[in-house]
């Protein structure tokens, strides 16, 4: 039982939430949608962003699960300050994250005589489109798998080192199993997160099509030459994190 006033500014949450995406689907040219994304730059952008979510969502999940753990069962001096630096990019404007990586990874930034001496050039890249994604979206997947773990407590894990299981085995058979859940929807949050992603990418990437110019970046260069077109991808956006949300709560439900 809740009091029933909760309803009232619940609802109107709720709509503040929909009413934009109804208001796309009105303003949608439904007549040419389907000329409206299926034009090569349009393909090409969203072939790019799945492309590009798929695989910063997999180093959040190589990088940050690891994060996560640390950070939930371990302490020691300056572990606030790491949690802080580590959920940075959560509050820091996406632009900044662009320019910082740009200045870590760029051929005049910090690691650029390195990057230069192996013959790798990250910058206005594809790859400088992952690693934007993944550093906008790496704390999602961090927050949420840090959360699961506290909640999970350590009881099963003592359990399993007092039986003899070595910590490898206790977190593999133990400790991810048991924070699977959310671990992933930290996973979808990260790919969600990354799908999205513009400030940044721009940014450190450039929008070169076929090479960097992701969906959302696509939509904002057609919102300044054919409006329809930006409304029309913005839905199909849309509809993309729908399904990924969508598909990600069935799985974790069969978990």
């Amino acid at each position: 039982m809740i009091p029933r006033w909760l309803y009232i500014p619940a609802a109107l949450g709720a709509a503040f939430v929909l009413l934009p995406v109804v208001a796309i689907v009105v303003r949608v040219d439904w007549a040419d949608f389907g000329s409206l994304i299926t034009s090569e730059a349009s393909k090409d952008a969203l072939w790019l962003s799945l492309r590009t979510s798929a695989l910063s969502t997999l180093l959040c999940i190589l990088f940050g699960t690891p994060m996560a753990v640390v950070l939930a069962r371990t302490s020691f001096p300056g572990q606030g300050a790491l949690r802080s630096l580590v959920l940075l990019p959560l509050v820091l404007p996406p632009v900044v994250g662009g320019i910082a990586l740009l200045y870590t990874f760029g051929r005049r930034g910090l690691l650029g005589e390195e990057l230069d001496l192996l013959g790798l050039q990250v910058a206005f890249s594809t790859a400088a489109v992952v690693l934007a994604q993944t550093f906008v979206a790496m704390p999602f997947l961090v927050v949420s798998l840090e959360g699961a773990l506290r909640t999970a407590g350590r009881r099963y894990d003592v359990v399993a080192a007092s039986l003899g299981a070595r910590p490898t085995t206790v977190f593999r058979r133990v400790t991810l199993p048991l924070v699977l859940p959310g671990l992933v929807s930290g996973a979808v949050l990260a790919f969600a997160r990354s799908l999205g992603e513009f400030g940044a990418t721009i940014t450190f990437a450039g929008s070169l099509q076929g090479v960097t110019r992701t969906l959302p970046l696509e939509i904002y260069k057609q919102r300044e030459t054919d409006v329809d077109a930006a409304v029309a991808l913005s839905l199909v956006l849309v509809v993309v994190a729908v399904l990924v949300i969508g598909f990600a709560r069935q799985g974790r439900s069969r978990l």
